[in-house]
């Protein structure tokens, strides 16, 4: 009777403290949907890793960033961006489908799920941070129009060891500000984003080169910068 009275009890504190922290990221979600971020998961963990190292970031509008920008990460890591809702069910039912054939398995996170994840989660291919990056990316983009979503991704995505966002990404690389990017160093840096510690946009390999000449056609072939026009309205 003891026994089942303080498993009870546990289980009942477990729930309080999942709905406790669900309220709590809620609450940050609402809250950062106009207040600015001061910092992200991914750029803490990186300061406790690397104590005493640089790390690199500034702030900036959308409305201060290349068009090109946005566009290019679009082309990259997800092209539905527009008009799925966090989640994009027939990017993971194609990623499904090709696995189920023998291809590897390839990755179908959304914009959405990849901000939730650098801004509170932890980096990691576990069933219970992918069910939580899903249930976060799906009520941030109830909570946050697009516009927004696309403006934290690109200030707090990591472009290389200790550079956070797309600003001090431009000045690092190009030395110039985000605002002055082209399509093609548009391209270069989005080309590092599925692995920045590994990719160099300062040094590409002719494997980043590749994904950059990539992209660029993607670029096109989403009609180029008519594609985000909502971004900007």
């Amino acid at each position: 009777m003891a026994g089942k009275s303080l498993l009870k009890k546990t289980l009942r504190a477990l729930a309080w403290t999942l709905a406790g922290a669900a309220l709590l990221l809620v609450s940050l979600l609402l809250l950062f949907r106009f207040v600015n971020p001061p910092t992200s998961a991914f750029m803490v963990g990186h300061v406790i890793a690397h104590p005493g190292s640089e790390l690199r970031q500034e702030w900036v509008a959308l409305a201060d960033i290349s068009p090109w920008m946005p566009l290019a990460v679009v082309a990259s890591e997800d092209q539905r961006f527009p008009y799925h809702w966090g989640v994009d069910v027939e990017a993971i039912a194609k990623a499904l489908t090709e696995y189920r054939a023998g291809e590897g398995l390839r990755g179908a996170s959304t914009i959405t799920q990849q901000t939730v994840k650098n801004l509170f989660l932890w980096n990691d291919r576990s069933f219970v941070r992918k069910a939580l990056e899903a249930a976060l990316a799906v009520t941030m983009d109830v909570v946050w129009p697009k516009r927004r979503i696309m403006e934290v991704y690109l200030n707090i995505a990591e472009f290389g060891p200790g550079i956070y966002g797309v600003e001090a990404a431009s000045q690092a690389y190009f030395g110039v500000g985000a605002s002055e990017l082209s399509p093609g160093q548009s391209a270069r840096l989005a080309a590092v984003l599925p692995n920045p510690r590994v990719l160099s946009a300062a040094d590409p390999s002719a494997y980043v080169w590749q994904r950059v000449s990539w992209i660029r056609g993607q670029m096109a072939q989403l009609s180029g910068l008519r594609y985000l026009h909502g971004l900007y309205d």
